[in-house]
């Protein structure tokens, strides 16, 4: 079995930051693309940023200035550093994964559980 869990979601005044990780741990062979989104109740999920195995990555637009996507293949970790947070940045923010397991040949799409960040005015 594959997994991803997250930490880091909490509470946070409004200008501050925060940093989330999310840890992939399981049969693995392989990670590639990492991906972090986000979803306020009763809206679209919205993709945040993602970044591939190599470090290339691609932001929401009007994300870009605020918030920071980075990896340890090592750890087979992705993280996101959101800076100058926003009360309307509150939503829980999940992060995906194509990971292929141990002896299996395709890639696989994996989420994890989410976790909720709140940003107070």
């Amino acid at each position: 079995q594959v997994q991803l869990v997250e930490s880091g979601g909490g509470l946070v005044q409004a200008g501050g930051s925060l940093r989330l990780s999310c840890a992939a741990s399981g049969s693995i062979s392989r990670v590639a693309t990492m991906a972090w989104l986000r979803q306020v109740p009763g809206k679209e999920r919205e993709l945040v940023a993602t970044i591939n195995t190599v470090g290339t990555t691609n932001y929401a637009d009007s994300l870009k200035a605020r918030f920071a996507i980075s990896r340890d293949n090592a750890k087979n970790t992705v993280f996101l550093e959101m800076n100058s947070l926003e009360p309307e940045d509150t939503a829980v923010y999940y992060c995906n994964a194509h990971i292929q397991m141990i002896g299996m040949p395709t890639y696989r799409q994996v989420w994890g559980q989410g976790t909720l960040v709140t940003v107070s005015s």
